[in-house]
């Protein structure tokens, strides 16, 4: 799938018009509501890490760590929530998970707390339309649930015909109704252009405009949190300002999809491996001589320390501060492989009072 081009030739009058109504629009929704991206004076923060279709383990963890009650309502009162992104791909079940962090973000508001869902690059490849061409994504439970109803059951009355056609003089056919049904979506998935079209279609109206409002950077206290990191690169940059400029690209290619239109520009945030939604460095470098560039990071940041997620810290069966932390506990990672795709290595983060405690496993000891 296409998904910008760049053209030094002269363009038709038409052309330019659409480029810049598309441009204004844009720009209008970036600033139409400045979205806050720093809060002081909380006691208690709370992080998960990458979630991939897993609901039944994001639950599994709110319960565990107080935020929500049986029935799934928030009971964490004044605490932040912060989700570090990745809800999308690998996993069935990423639908129900947006559902109720909707859900959460109301009840937290009207409680005093806050829910934070940052962007992660499984967000962006979803909006922009990338997820599809990456084998094993986009499951076929994924697929269907941001399919609209209308098309869904169309193809499916058009399958059961054939399917009936083919087994009418069949008493034992080789699979059954809902195995050859499950085959053939998850075909249409893969190679079927009208049916990608419109899962990216719907998934941008029903949830990619609400995911664009959100930030992928935030700091709270003096700690930052992002899905990938902020590096070098970025560090200098203010923070509402790298949320702005994503949000406008983000803006930008949802737009542009909806026209059946190339993007007209080149984005600087999508897609950069340096980037807040991408970057690796903060979990792959063991060298000891990065210190100096963490320190340097985080202080351009006004920031003691950065929570990120993004790459799976799974060298254990139990989340552990050995694989979850870097430079004297400076950097934070807690992405460890929560969706059954990984594992299944159920984490949270909590920071109360300043103090860092790792759930389960590490809930015990305090790490200033």
């Amino acid at each position: 799938m296409r998904i910008f081009s760049l053209q030094n030739q002269r363009r038709p009058v038409r052309q330019i018009v659409i480029v810049g109504l598309i441009t204004l629009l844009c720009l209008a929704y970036v600033f139409a509501g400045e979205r806050p991206c720093e809060w002081t004076g909380v006691k208690k923060i709370i992080a998960i890490g990458d979630l991939h279709g897993d609901y039944h383990h994001f639950i599994e963890i709110l319960r565990g760590v107080h935020l929500v009650d049986d029935e799934l309502h928030w009971k964490g009162g004044e605490i932040h929530f912060v989700q570090t992104g990745d809800i999308l791909d690998r996993g069935p079940d990423a639908k129900k998970i947006f559902d109720l962090i909707r859900k959460m973000e109301n009840e937290a508001d009207e409680a005093g707390g806050m829910v934070h869902m940052l962007i992660g690059n499984h967000e962006e490849m979803n909006v922009t339309g990338i997820a599809l061409n990456y084998p094993g994504y986009v499951v076929v439970e994924q697929f269907l649930s941001f399919l609209p109803e209308k098309f869904k059951k169309n193809k499916e009355e058009e399958f059961k015909k054939e399917f009936d056609k083919r087994n009418i003089n069949s008493t034992n056919p080789d699979m059954s109704y809902e195995e050859e049904l499950y085959k053939y979506w998850d075909a249409l998935s893969k190679k079927n252009k009208k049916a990608q079209h419109e899962y990216v279609q719907n998934f941008n109206d029903e949830y990619g405009k609400w995911i664009i409002e959100h930030n992928a950077v935030i700091k709270i206290n003096d700690t930052v949190f992002a899905h990938g990191g902020i590096s070098k690169k970025y560090c200098k940059e203010k923070i509402e300002d790298i949320n702005k400029q994503l949000r406008y690209e983000l803006e930008a290619f949802r737009i542009a999809l909806k026209r059946s239109q190339s993007l007209r520009f080149q984005p600087r945030i999508v897609y950069d491996q340096n980037g807040p939604l991408w970057y690796r460095g903060l979990a792959e470098n063991h060298d000891d001589g990065f210190q100096d560039e963490i320190d340097y990071i985080l202080n351009n940041l006004g920031a003691k320390k950065m929570v990120i997620a993004h790459t799976p810290q799974m060298g254990s069966r139990v989340a552990s501060e050995e694989y979850m932390t870097r430079y004297n506990r400076k950097i934070w990672i807690i992405d460890t492989g929560i969706s059954d795709a990984y594992g299944g290595f159920l984490s949270a983060l909590i920071i109360e009072d300043g103090n860092f405690k790792i759930w389960p496993s590490g809930g015990e000891n305090d790490n200033n």
